[in-house]
């Protein structure tokens, strides 16, 4: 069986940069598996401005 943690991370853009690789190296270092990223909040044209990052670890 499998336990999931879904964590949430803004996407990165002209004035911004994304903390996407540090939160996935901090949890896989914890023990957790990346999966996947699910874009969350766009903006009015569409550009994913926010994504939940989902990990699985086994318990």
């Amino acid at each position: 069986m499998y336990k999931y943690i879904y964590v949430e991370s803004k996407a990165s853009g002209y004035f911004s940069s994304g903390k996407h690789r540090e939160l996935i190296d901090e949890h896989c270092k914890e023990g957790w598996r990346f999966i996947t990223a699910i874009p969350t909040v766009f903006n009015i044209l569409g550009v994913i401005k926010q994504y939940d990052l989902v990990f699985e670890k086994e318990v």
